[in-house]
């Protein structure tokens, strides 16, 4: 199944694309194709320049692999709110009334009906239609599921609680909960002197806390079937700083280097995680970047010309087809996509 944009959308999008000689921008309602000036491919900007869109934390599920959606956050009609992108036609969906939204902590639930965001310090739940909204908890900075719903975890000045039975997990989470895709385990940060660190709790059973990273680390994420977390790690040499994807089991604690990067400040795996999707952090070269494990190769696709690229935020959609991002490079930050079937083998 499809999860993005349909091929037949993108063709309508841009007739006579491979023969066009004049590489123009071509609009079909909401969306702008255009030419990236880096590599000659064809780039889709989702949203409009006369508002901020911004997407939510990569690690979080946002996009539809049923429906052919996705969430994100706009000051379209004055404040953040959450709102529903629908990717067949460009249609914007606003979702719910917000005063302080957390603007990257929108997370569709397992069902695909409804989305979860922290509104003002308060847990809410709306229904992706924008017909109802309704309160979930109070007193809530952040929050975390399991790939089926079933174990949610909340942060309250910094503790960790079950959602439901109010049972600690943990004390002193700087940032997190990362729930484990299966549910067994959840993830947490605290943040050290010159250091992070990644922390985990088994939740089935419960169990204590135990440290599995610390370094120069960032942008967690749990590999497909949750057994191992992923992560980017700065690794200093005698002639530059490296940045690599490692990986750790939190079982045994063994960390291991899965692939160097040509310098990544943000990563994404597709759904096999055989291919993962960067933002470079490179001045010069600001690219959206793919590494094929396989064949042990960076692509690199676009720009993403982006002033913070940790903010670039590259994720798959669920069967890999499509990649989105979100960038500055225009003016105002914007959300962006580019097929990639040809590149990588659906999931």
């Amino acid at each position: 199944m499809n999860t993005g944009i349909t091929r037949r959308a993108l063709l309508a999008l841009l007739p006579g694309v491979l023969a066009a000689r004049k590489r123009r921008p071509r609009t079909h309602g909401a969306f702008v194709a255009f030419v990236d000036p880096a590599t000659e491919a064809w780039v889709l900007r989702l949203t409009a320049l006369s508002s901020a869109s911004v997407l939510p934390a990569p690690q979080n599920r946002f996009i539809s692999s049923r429906r052919r959606f996705l969430l994100f956050s706009s000051d379209l009609n004055g404040a953040m709110a959450p709102f529903r992108l629908d990717l067949h036609n460009g249609k914007l969906h606003h979702l719910a009334e917000t005063r302080h939204l957390a603007i990257r902590s929108l997370y569709l639930d397992p069902k695909e009906r409804s989305v979860y965001f922290v509104d003002s310090g308060v847990l809410k739940n709306a229904d992706v239609s924008g017909r109802e909204t309704h309160t979930v908890a109070e007193g809530v900075s952040a929050f975390g599921m399991s790939d089926s719903g079933s174990v949610f975890i909340v942060a309250r000045q910094r503790r960790l609680f079950h959602l439901n039975s109010r049972q600690p997990i943990a004390e002193d989470a700087a940032f997190g909960p990362l729930v484990s895709p299966d549910g067994t385990g959840c993830l947490f940060g605290r943040e050290a002197r010159k250091s992070r660190e990644f922390w985990y709790v088994p939740l089935a059973p419960l169990g204590k806390p135990k440290l599995l990273a610390s370094g120069r680390i960032w942008n967690p994420f749990w590999s497909p079937r949750g057994k191992n977390l992923m992560f980017l790690r700065d690794v200093e040499t005698k002639h530059a700083v490296l940045s690599e994807i490692h990986e750790v089991n939190p079982e045994t604690g063994a960390e291991r280097k899965l692939d160097p990067t040509s310098g990544y400040a943000a990563f994404a795996p597709n759904a096999d995680a055989s291919v993962f999707v960067g933002a470079s952090r490179s001045m010069v070269q600001p690219n959206i970047i793919l590494l094929l494990r396989s064949m042990a190769r960076e692509l690199t696709l676009c720009e993403h010309g982006a002033t913070h690229p940790a903010c670039v935020s590259p994720v798959f959609s669920a069967d890999s087809r499509w990649i989105f991002f979100q960038s500055d490079r225009e003016g105002k930050s914007a959300l962006y996509a580019m097929d990639v079937e040809k590149f990588v083998s659906p999931t």
